[in-house]
């Protein structure tokens, strides 16, 4: 596709190229599977009132046109199959920033987390030097002095992370318009009908590392392959600073030899009933039948391992502004009882999920707390409020009473939030605005004209 001048567009956001720019849509069928890209082409520029990529007609011509995505365009994506995905993962993201800013720490150990002479918490991260010793994230902070004593250890500084993270999303949005978080530091790419503006997915790959690099001076590491699953693997093969490539060709050598935690679902307890059943690697679980696996885990779990175990994965890359619901979930690699470890980790996920609502422009009416103990137990509660939301206070609240009412017999190994049933309007209220959604408006303010996140809530700490 080419603009007035005759040069090409890129079909990605809202970049100007000469007189034109271009944005592209998703279109579905009934079954909800099949999906047919569409470029949305603008001539000239957008109308008064609508920002790039909005619906509507050009201001300067009033041409719109619709063209559906010539598969040729993909050149080489085809060696994917149906989509190019993309994961994007931050290496180590607060220790890095921490070093950053820090050069002095540079050939250091840097562990970012509690601090040891509090005599309790955890690690939150730690850069890959400080791992050499043995020290992992969620690992007791006592535990992590002793491997490594000499480390430099620091307390977590959200609002500068918060800022760093804000620049990569800028430069994620100008590759794909699908762009989909997973955290603070990692996202997921729709690359599908980008192809044709690379050589290879080296170049591609290479072009988003080396557009995130110039605008924090960190580095990242970049799956691409068939699917979310796979890339994902990808990505977290050879950290740090890796880029790995994973075409359909490439799958059965890089996914058979993995063991089965490799899969995702797949926990100790998950694993050590795999293995007893003479079931470690992948290859392994390809060699059984799907209705084998169900019957040794269940319907639901055995027919997601047997999925993932051939490569397939049919999620989409969905954005915030598209998206049914909205989370964010934790791991903890050792498990954490309820108190206020729990607690702040429970108000750092709700201080998230709250600011990526508020910039989508939704509010919502459901919230859902999910919780996995160490035997992959996982359960969730959820409450449906008479009036939707996007205050952090009013989520928190909501979140905690839920997380209470779970009455926690044991340590968790995950924490998660969600919210749902999203909308974009709510009644306004006959009394006026609620003093905390103000607060929550006000706090946003500011640290959108600071450029970081200065402000936040103690219990996040």
């Amino acid at each position: 596709m080419y603009n007035t001048n005759g040069r090409p567009l890129r079909p990605a956001r809202t970049a100007w190229e000469g007189k034109g720019f271009v944005t592209e849509t998703l279109r579905q069928t009934r079954t909800g599977r099949a999906q047919i890209r569409f470029f949305r082409v603008y001539h000239g520029a957008p109308s008064a009132g609508r920002g790039l990529g909005e619906p509507g007609h050009c201001a300067a011509t009033g041409r719109v046109t619709m063209e559906p995505m010539d598969k040729g365009l993909r050149g080489w994506g085809r060696e994917f199959g149906d989509r190019t995905i993309m994961h994007v993962d931050m290496d180590a993201f607060f220790a890095q920033v921490e070093v950053l800013d820090h050069p002095e720490y540079a050939g250091k150990p840097v562990i970012v987390g509690a601090l040891p002479e509090s005599g309790r918490g955890v690690v939150s991260t730690c850069n890959y030097i400080a791992r050499r010793f043995g020290v992992h994230s969620a690992m007791p902070i006592t535990r992590a002095a002793k491997l490594c004593p000499h480390a430099i250890f620091l307390r977590p500084r959200m609002a500068r992370y918060e800022e760093i993270s804000a620049r990569i999303f800028e430069v994620l949005t100008g590759f794909s318009p699908l762009v989909e978080p997973l955290s603070i530091d990692e996202a997921f790419l729709d690359m599908t009908g980008c192809e044709h503006f690379y050589r290879s997915a080296r170049e591609m790959g290479q072009a988003v590392k080396s557009a995130i690099y110039e605008a924090t001076h960190l580095t990242a590491s970049v799956g691409i392959a068939p699917n979310k699953f796979l890339a994902k693997l990808a990505s977290d093969s050879e950290k740090p600073d890796g880029l790995v490539i994973l075409k359909i060709s490439d799958v059965d050598r890089f996914l058979l030899p993995l063991p089965v935690r490799a899969l995702w679902g797949v926990g100790p307890k998950t694993a050590e009933r795999l293995q007893s059943a003479g079931l470690r690697t992948v290859a392994d679980i390809r060699a059984r039948s799907v209705a084998e696996l169900t019957q040794l885990m269940g319907d639901s779990l055995g027919t997601h391992i047997w999925l993932l175990a051939h490569g397939q994965d049919d999620r989409a890359v969905v954005p915030d502004t598209e998206a049914k619901s909205i989370g964010r979930e934790t791991t903890f690699e050792t498990d954490i009882p309820d108190g206020p470890a729990l607690r702040a980790h429970l108000a750092r996920l709700v201080a998230s999920v709250g600011l990526r609502l508020r910039k989508a422009g939704r509010y919502a009416r459901t919230v859902t707390v999910k919780i996995r103990y160490p035997d992959f137990e996982t359960h969730t509660k959820s409450k449906t409020l008479s009036t939707p939301t996007r205050d952090d206070d009013t989520l928190y609240r909501e979140a905690s009473a839920l997380l209470d009412a779970f009455r926690l017999r044991r340590p968790l190994r995950l924490l998660g939030v969600y919210v749902s049933h999203l909308q974009q309007y709510v009644q306004p209220s006959l009394f006026g605005q609620p003093e905390e959604n103000r607060l929550t408006e006000v706090v946003d303010a500011i640290n959108e004209k600071l450029g970081r996140r200065v402000v936040r809530r103690g219990r996040e700490l």
